[in-house]
C-alpha cells in the first residue's frame, strides 16, 4: 500500500473543487472608515459657566491617557494639548444670553497652534471624550459664586 496514489476523481475530486472554491470566496472584511469629522470639528455646547467648564475640562485633562498637557490659558479660556500625535487647542467660549431666563452657556471647540479653528481626527475624539464626561463631572469641580451680602464690603 506504500506508494500507492489515492483514486482520483469521485468524492475525492468534488471535495477538493469545494475546499477552493470556499477558499477563493473567502475575503477579509473591509476596515469601516471613520465618520467625517463635522464642519464644527465636534464642538459643543454645555450648559455651565466659562470657569467651571473650563476647570473641569483641566481635570479631565490630566487623567485622560493619551492627553500630554503642555499648558493653559485661564484669561483665554485655552488648554495646549498634544493627542494622538497632533498639537492643538481646546477652548472654551462663554456665550451671550440670547433669552430672559436662560441659563450660562460654554462653547468647547479645537483650535491649531496659530489660533485658527482646526479639524482632525485627534481634535475630534478628544472632543468626543470631553463631550461625554464634561456634564457628569462639572459638579465636581464647580466653583460656588458667592456674592457679598448687604453691609459687606
Amino acid at each position: 500500500m506504500i506508494g500507492r496514489r489515492p483514486p482520483r476523481g469521485g468524492a475525492f475530486a468534488v471535495a477538493l473543487a469545494v475546499a477552493l472554491a470556499l477558499a477563493a470566496c473567502h475575503r477579509e472584511p473591509r476596515p469601516t472608515p471613520p465618520p467625517p469629522i463635522p464642519e464644527d470639528g465636534g464642538a459643543f455646547t454645555v450648559a455651565e459657566s466659562m470657569l467651571d467648564t473650563w476647570n473641569t475640562i483641566g481635570q479631565v485633562l490630566v487623567r485622560l491617557d493619551g492627553v500630554e498637557y503642555l499648558g493653559r490659558a485661564q484669561m483665554l479660556g485655552l488648554y495646549d494639548v498634544n493627542y494622538r500625535g497632533e498639537h492643538f487647542l481646546v477652548r472654551t467660549r462663554a456665550l451671550p444670553l440670547e433669552a430672559a431666563g436662560q441659563g450660562l452657556r460654554t462653547r468647547v471647540d479645537a483650535l491649531g497652534p496659530g489660533g485658527g479653528p482646526f479639524r482632525s481626527e485627534a481634535s475630534y475624539a478628544l472632543l468626543q471624550v470631553l463631550g461625554q464626561r464634561l456634564p457628569a463631572e462639572v459638579a465636581r469641580y464647580r466653583q460656588p459664586v458667592i456674592l457679598p451680602g448687604k453691609g459687606q464690603d
